[in-house]
């Protein structure tokens, strides 16, 4: 356990590096599909998993994670299967995940999707043509297509991950030492009084938000760049 102003800002940060990077291979392996389902306007059921991707958006985190809780504590629906097993996830590290992938998957999905429907149709359908299948035509044809679109929108969707509280404190609890990410603990230092805690915290967040809209620039002038050639 890390001790003083050095443990305050140590484990959060460290917390919050392991909670981004779970959550981003997990919208990878989430959103992409996702996205290339969303992409196809002609099948059952459409509308609802259109519905559950983007109502993080549109619905308050506080009550997101408040459903969350429900369905996945020890007497949810999920979860009193995963405790007759002894699977732990609320208020441990797995919470942390979920929190920031339930944020994040609609801005990882939608801008994916726009990509994906605005791909050209004429290079699909010689896609098709040479003989790939609908799957492998997406998987080497068109998502080398988007793949700057890809990246955008994983980096954005990271980033909501990093900045995610109120789901995270739902689900995650907040327990200070072990669920209490960067966010977290701004808000702890804050409640505390410790408003230089909470201003450190805060610059490093603010730096690392920085690094995010770098990269974000500078894929823009890459595409900006390509497009000019």
């Amino acid at each position: 356990m890390f001790l003083g102003w050095e443990g305050a800002i140590v484990h959060p940060l460290w917390l919050s590096a392991k909670t981004v990077s779970a959550s981003a291979l997990s919208l990878l392996v989430l959103g992409v599909p996702l996205a290339f389902l969303l992409a196809k306007r002609s099948w059952p059921l459409r509308w609802l998993v259109d519905a559950l991707v983007t109502l993080p958006l549109i619905f308050p985190p506080i009550a997101v994670g408040f459903f969350l809780l429900l369905l996945l504590g020890r007497n949810g629906w999920i979860g009193s299967y995963l405790a007759l097993v002894d699977i732990k996830i609320i208020f441990e590290f797995p919470a942390l995940v979920i929190a920031g992938v339930v944020a994040g998957l609609p801005l990882m999905v939608k801008p994916l999707q726009s990509a994906i429907e605005e791909f050209p149709k004429s290079i699909v359908e010689a896609s098709y043509v040479s003989g790939r299948s609908r799957l492998d035509t997406f998987l080497r044809v068109v998502l080398p297509g988007v793949k700057k679109a890809l990246f955008a929108s994983l980096l954005i969707a990271s980033a909501r991950a990093l900045g995610e509280v109120g789901i995270t404190l739902m689900l995650g609890g907040n327990i200070i030492g072990k669920t209490d990410t960067i966010s977290l603990a701004i808000y702890n230092a804050v409640f505390d009084g410790d408003h230089d805690l909470a201003l450190k915290l805060s610059m490093i967040l603010v730096c690392i938000s920085f690094l995010f809209f770098g990269l974000l620039q500078f894929l823009q002038k890459r595409q900006i760049k390509k497009g000019s050639v």
